[in-house]
Formats: C-alpha cells, sequence, structure tokens
C-alpha cells in the first residue's frame, strides 16, 4: 500500500506519493487551499483514490525542537482528517525542509516564479523520502 506525504500550510499543502512498495517518494501536486472543509475532503480523497494506509504529515517544530503555533493547526487538521479516513497518520519532524527543497530547486535552475508552485510538493516529497528511509532502518 502507498503512503502519503503532506507539507500542511494555510495557503498550500504539498502532496507527495510512495511507490506501491514504500521505497520511493514523488511530488504528486501542491493543492491551494480553499478552506477547512474543502481540504480536508481534498486530502481525504486523495487518501481513498491511490489506496494509502499511512499519512506521513510534517511536523513544523521550532529550531530547538519546541512546538508553536504552526505544530497546533497541524495537529488540529489531522484530527480532523483522520475522522474521514481509515488510514494511519504519523508526524515527521519537517525543519528545514522547505530550505532544503528551495536549495534543490535552485540547483535546478528553477525560475523564482516557478519555485512558488511546486516548492510544496518538493517539501512533502523530502518529508514521506524521510520517514521512509526512517522505515527501511528499523528492518
Amino acid at each position: 500500500m502507498r503512503k502519503l506525504g503532506v507539507d500542511y500550510g494555510d495557503a498550500r499543502i504539498g502532496l507527495a506519493l510512495s511507490d506501491p512498495l514504500g521505497f520511493f517518494a514523488s511530488g504528486l501536486e501542491t493543492y491551494k487551499t480553499v478552506n477547512r472543509e474543502k481540504d480536508l475532503q481534498y486530502v481525504a480523497d486523495i487518501v481513498k483514490k491511490y489506496d494509502v494506509d499511512t499519512v506521513v504529515v510534517g511536523l513544523p517544530l521550532n529550531m530547538d525542537g519546541t512546538e508553536g503555533e504552526r505544530v497546533e493547526k497541524t495537529k488540529s487538521f489531522c484530527s480532523e482528517l483522520q475522522k474521514l479516513i481509515s488510514a494511519k497518520i504519523v508526524f515527521n519532524d519537517e525543519r528545514l525542509t522547505t530550505v532544503s527543497a528551495e536549495k534543490m530547486l535552485i540547483q535546478s535552475n528553477v525560475r523564482r516564479e516557478n519555485r512558488k508552485k511546486v516548492i510544496d510538493k518538493v517539501a512533502a516529497c523530502l518529508i514521506l523520502q524521510s520517514w521512509l528511509d526512517s522505515q527501511a532502518n528499523k528492518i
């Protein structure tokens, strides 16, 4: 079964999907948020469409490891999402993933105006791949 990576934000939600064996993450899309209800239903529909059994959500911890307002918003979104899906939701530390995604896009010569369109999808991919790698190391 597939895993879904989520980079949750107020304006955009980055989504990434694993291969069926759960080895590799690839960017799926950047969803532009509409409102809480529609955003939740959209992600729930993706979970169902791709037969996802685990949703890996980036947890935006502060640099010192503490939880701030963004963590609260993310956990609240996930709590509501869990009511709509049967897949398990897990959190993965996402500190610096957006910075890493930005660097990757710059190194790939992606123009500034195009980076904004894909950065959340790339960040979701990094979040998911990091989690997939950590699971592989447990075997």
